[in-house]
């Protein structure tokens, strides 16, 4: 399960295709990137470009390096030629230009990893986004009743304010009632 997720995590997506770069498949094969370039070229006919294999342009390198770091800093660590990308095709063809034990049965892991990638992405993970439907159509609710108990107090709210009102303007006119028909008391001219 490890190496699937070790090779799963060297699969790349570039010009639409998931594709993996020659210096990864040569450091999993145990054999030097220019041995494995050198055995691409001499069985090119096997690799036509571009569902089998192609190379990478000068934007897609530094793009894919921007991206996910690929490349090392230190001395002998920038390519002099661009990588090669193969496809599932392209890698399947591979077993059979690198004849030996480790790279058949690296082979089969990487078609195995492929084949877990496509089943992704032809398959989301449905449980996954029934619950999160779920969750999605629980908030929904809960904030309906949320709002319904706010306009519920609101309406309590509005009418205790306007007896309230109401009773203030009661008692002023009361007031003013009780402030016209009073006598004078005292010394008055």
């Amino acid at each position: 399960m490890e190496q699937l997720q070790l090779i799963q995590s060297k699969i790349y997506e570039i010009r639409g295709q998931k594709v993996m770069l020659d210096f990864d498949l040569a450091e999993m094969y145990g054999t030097e990137t220019k041995y494995l370039k050198r055995s691409v070229k001499n069985n090119i006919r096997r690799f036509p470009a571009p569902d089998f294999m192609f190379e990478l342009t000068k934007d897609e390198w530094e793009s894919l390096r921007c991206n996910f770091s690929t490349l090392n800093k230190g001395r002998g660590q920038h390519p002099k030629y661009m990588p090669y990308a193969f496809s599932e095709l392209g890698v399947s063809m591979l077993s059979s230009v690198l004849n030996s034990d480790t790279a058949i049965e690296i082979n089969i892991s990487i078609m195995r990893a492929f084949v877990a990638v496509r089943h992704l992405v032809l398959n989301p993970p449905v449980d996954r986004v029934g619950q999160l439907e779920n969750q999605v159509r629980e908030l929904k609710e809960y904030i309906e009743d949320v709002f319904a108990d706010y306009n519920d107090i609101n309406d309590d709210t509005r009418m205790q304010l306007e007896l309230i009102n109401e009773t203030l303007a009661e008692l002023q006119n009361k007031n003013k009632a009780l402030n016209k028909s009073r006598p004078k008391i005292g010394f008055v001219k």
